[in-house]
């Protein structure tokens, strides 16, 4: 999972070099827009609906976080 991750994060920002970032939000290598569109991608590789309350920055602020959020929804 972590590789499809990182692979959704560079198709979306390839700028950036996310395996070397601390908080993906406090570097500015996401923004409000690119959360939408990583929301999109992670429901649609994972077959998940990612609910609304846990759209928060903090909550895509590292691969280990999205990861836990993924699990997150796969067990609702």
């Amino acid at each position: 999972m972590r590789e499809k991750v990182i692979q959704i994060l560079s198709e979306l920002r390839p700028e950036f070099d996310f395996n070397d970032s601390l908080n993906f939000m406090e570097e500015g290598m996401l923004d409000s827009f690119d959360i939408i569109n990583l929301v999109t991608a992670l429901d649609q590789e994972f077959g998940i609906s990612i609910d609304g309350i846990d759209v928060l920055p903090d909550n895509f602020s590292t691969i280990d976080r999205i990861i836990g959020l993924v699990e997150k929804n796969r067990a609702v």
